[in-house]
């Protein structure tokens, strides 16, 4: 089910989320689905659970590939849940957007490569590296997690009309 996505504006979005403690159950696995829906719907790259109301710290991210990041690898459908970027290094500035923040994209430097821990909808640790766009939509993500919207750490922004343009969000 798709869900309304918060504007800018909300305080909700300037919180920091709570960490999941309850793994496995049917209201977890259906709050992911609902992101998963919200985030295709939009077609977006990402999703945090602050972004739909829900101050908990889940993010969701898919990239089927193409013109939105020539050249970067797909990512396969991820819910990551209390992710912790454990490292990173190497700097890249690039575009971004935000559901959170119609209208608008930004140039923010972030880290080209990352190193990542979260749990899986059952509890189940998993982690990894992530390059390129991958780390950037995990690195955006986790800053929702922290109250954290991009236009706060953008080197500039910009008006963007998303109807007529694509974006790396």
């Amino acid at each position: 089910m798709e869900r309304t996505v918060l504007p800018f504006e909300s305080p909700m979005l300037r919180q920091v989320a709570a960490p999941v403690t309850a793994f496995g159950t049917d209201e977890l696995r259906a709050l992911v689905a609902d992101m998963f829906d919200t985030m295709r719907s939009g077609r977006g790259v990402g999703l945090a659970a602050p972004q739909i109301g829900i101050g908990q710290r889940i993010v969701v991210l898919e990239f089927p590939g193409g013109e939105r990041a020539p050249g970067e690898a797909p990512v396969p459908p991820t819910a990551l849940i209390n992710p912790v970027i454990t490292s990173g290094d190497g700097a890249v500035e690039d575009i971004e957007g935000c559901f959170s923040v119609p209208g608008k994209r930004g140039y923010v430097t972030r880290h080209s490569r990352i190193s990542y821990r979260a749990y899986d909808v059952d509890g189940n640790e998993i982690g990894g590296e992530a390059r390129g766009f991958h780390a950037r939509i995990i690195q955006h993500e986790v800053d929702h997690l922290n109250g954290v919207l991009y236009v706060d750490i953008a080197n500039r922004t910009e008006p963007w009309d998303r109807t007529t343009t694509q974006i790396r969000e």
